[in-house]
């Protein structure tokens, strides 16, 4: 069974902490972006999310959102992905995100998602 709880690190050494899930399976936690991302002005930022009831699912779907604390700029990032356990037991996140930046206008909408 796939556990979410725990520090996890991405190819490009960005890092996650996830607390331990909740009754109603609803984590709390942490994101730093590593180096490659390019934002030195960017904080530890708080993350949100949910997973699918692991005793239903041995390797569950899950989603959270991440409210970036920049010195200057309001964005938000959502992840949506599946928790995976190998033949040799190791786990492995594989996800899609959705980065969204405050827009000054509706004119500026359209560039604000990526």
């Amino acid at each position: 069974q796939c556990l979410l709880s725990g520090s996890w690190r991405s190819d490009t050494s960005c890092r996650m902490v996830v607390s331990t899930l909740d009754k109603d399976n609803r984590f709390s936690g942490f994101y730093l972006p590593g180096p490659a991302a390019g934002y030195s002005e960017l904080l530890t930022s708080p993350l949100e999310g949910s997973q699918q009831d692991g005793g239903l699912v041995p390797q569950p779907i899950f989603s959270f959102t991440v409210n970036w604390r920049f010195q200057e700029t309001a964005r938000t990032t959502v992840f949506l992905g599946q928790c995976y356990v190998d033949t040799n037991g190791e786990e492995t996140l594989h996800a899609l995100w959705l980065l969204r930046e405050a827009a000054d206008s509706p004119a500026e909408d359209w560039k604000a998602t990526r």
